[in-house]
């Protein structure tokens, strides 16, 4: 393996818009965030001004990260699910470990899929690129923190403290028009700033440890958030403020400092770019483009970006935006729906109540005194009403950051509102999108009578004293382990029936055994095969 293969590490978070002090005069305040550590990152490396997450929430965005695939393409669009995508489609550090990298991952695998266990060397809390055997061996190292995510925004005032000790205090938050300014949302904007201020330490102190191994040099950083922030309008709505995210990449061996790039691309690029900045072979199948080659040099990408929302816990929708560098085009499939439809679990956090409440003080305010309406701005109207919005959309992003003024439908907007339609219906042609057939059709086709299939034994083969392995799943991964299976294999009706506590390898080619071992394969969205024991050849 060529010694200048460099380390891969990824440094992500939550529910966060560009919020950081780089990004100031590029994303509406961005200056009133402290990001020391994340703005000396960008100004050694590449800041990507127009980065788009695939979906507005979570685990549809992370599914595309990790596969380099368009959610609707493969089955991952809904929050939540277990996808069971194309056979062709793999997770991203499954080609990282096959070429001989260690990969690692905090935990962390909201992917809506299944992770085999092969996948990983290290997969938890524990794990850092400093547990590698071989301090010379490249590594793909992921860090997720939950530092900023939604959840952390409705703390206690005593929890919060001691939550964000080393944040910079904010004392006071400008909160933008789409946002009512009330004590609620005041506080709100104050706590997220403070989140992505505590963040930025955590996201230095990774940094420092890479400086104290002395292997900065060659090791490409990227950071990322999944998608917006977590009020409304921002996660789970097919907004900008829903897809607009940071994406920062540095690579002091090949990036020069301090360049921007003004493009609009996607975090489903990361997986083909990751791949490609290695000097790995970038799969046919994936949707994302390589934005970086293995000079370092940025590649020129198309000049859209396609998201899409779908069902949330149990609010079933449907929308499809495209962005290009000026404007974003969305196409909402239900028109007739709430775009604040009633979802159990946000609907219990505070600036979703206060927004509701708002809303039905001003119903109150025009039903029973007769008085207009006038407790909210028509913006902030739009965002929570009962029922009906326009079934398309189209704003001036640059002129218009907030999104206050529907072009849609305007005859000197025409031919702008046309060419995106077209590169939207385009793009949904060329990948697929399963977000138009009825959920239980794909359930029914991935889970027969109700259950997930299972993956096929290995087969095992002895040639000339190597172990071969095959599997007639097609789309198969399969390992081994010299752990043996544990006594008690009673399933626990509360666990992921993938989880293993052994540590597996990764198969890739026939090898010697050094002793009796045990092989297994998975395929996403498959329930695992059963071991199989093999002897070592005579």
């Amino acid at each position: 393996m060529p010694e200048s293969r460099p380390n891969v590490l990824w440094i992500s978070t939550h529910d966060i818009n560009p919020h950081l002090g780089c990004y100031t005069g590029i994303w509406p305040g961005a200056e009133q965030a402290s990001t020391p550590r994340l703005d000396a990152l960008a100004a050694d490396g590449l800041r990507f001004d127009r980065a788009f997450s695939a979906a507005p929430v979570c685990g549809p965005s992370r599914s595309a990260i990790v596969t380099g695939c368009f959610p609707p393409a493969i089955g991952t669009m809904h929050m939540r699910t277990r996808a069971t995508p194309p056979p062709y489609v793999r997770l991203l550090p499954e080609y990282f470990r096959a070429a001989g990298y260690w990969t690692g991952n905090t935990a962390f695998t909201d992917f809506q899929l299944d992770v085999p266990e092969p996948t990983y060397d290290a997969l938890g809390d524990h794990a850092h690129w400093r547990l590698r055997d071989d301090p010379e061996q490249p590594f793909f190292m992921a860090f997720h923190s939950l530092i900023t995510h939604e959840s952390q925004l409705y703390l206690s005032d005593e929890e919060f403290a001691r939550k964000t000790p080393d944040a910079q205090r904010v004392e006071k938050a400008d909160v933008p028009p789409y946002h009512p300014d009330t004590e609620v949302y005041r506080t709100s904007w104050r706590r997220y700033l403070e989140l992505i201020s505590q963040m930025d330490h955590w996201a230095g102190g990774i940094l420092d440890q890479l400086e104290d191994d002395r292997i900065a040099d060659n090791t490409i950083v990227v950071f990322w958030s999944d998608h917006g922030l977590g009020m409304p309008r921002g996660k789970r709505w097919a907004t900008e403020l829903g897809f607009r995210e940071p994406l920062i990449v540095r690579w002091p061996a090949r990036i020069t400092g301090g360049t921007t790039y003004a493009e609009p691309v996607g975090l489903m690029d990361l997986a083909p770019t990751m791949l490609a900045m290695c000097g790995l072979e970038v799969p046919g199948y994936m949707h994302g483009s390589v934005l970086i080659d293995a000079d370092g040099v940025p590649r020129e990408r198309s000049g859209y970006v396609v998201s899409a929302r779908d069902r949330m816990g149990e609010a079933e929708d449907t929308s499809r935006s495209i962005r290009d560098r000026r404007f974003r085009y969305t196409r909402h499939l239900h028109p007739d729906r709430s775009p604040m439809g009633h979802t159990e679990y946000p609907d219990n956090l505070w600036t979703w109540k206060e927004l509701r409440r708002l809303f039905a003080q001003e119903a109150q305010q025009q039903l029973a005194f007769g008085e207009p309406p006038s407790i909210l701005t028509d913006l902030q109207r739009s965002i929570v009403a009962a029922s009906k919005r326009a079934p398309e959309e189209l704003y001036d992003v640059e002129a218009d950051p907030h999104e206050e003024h529907n072009l849609a439908g305007l005859p000197e907007y025409a031919e702008v509102q046309q060419r995106l339609s077209d590169a939207l219906d385009n793009w949904l042609a060329e990948t697929g999108d399963l977000g138009s057939r009825p959920e239980r059709e794909l359930l029914a086709e991935w889970r027969p009578n109700g259950r997930r299939p299972e993956t096929a034994e290995p087969a095992v083969e002895h040639r000339d004293g190597l172990v071969a392995l095959t599997c007639a799943t097609a789309g198969a991964v399969i390992g081994w382990t010299n752990d043996p299976p544990p006594a008690d294999t009673t399933a626990d009706s509360t666990a992921d029936s993938t989880a293993d506590s052994r540590s597996w390898q990764l198969y890739t080619a026939p090898f010697v055994p050094s002793a009796p071992i045990w092989v297994k394969a998975w395929r996403l969205g498959y329930e695992p095969s059963p071991d199989v024991p093999v002897t070592a050849p005579r």
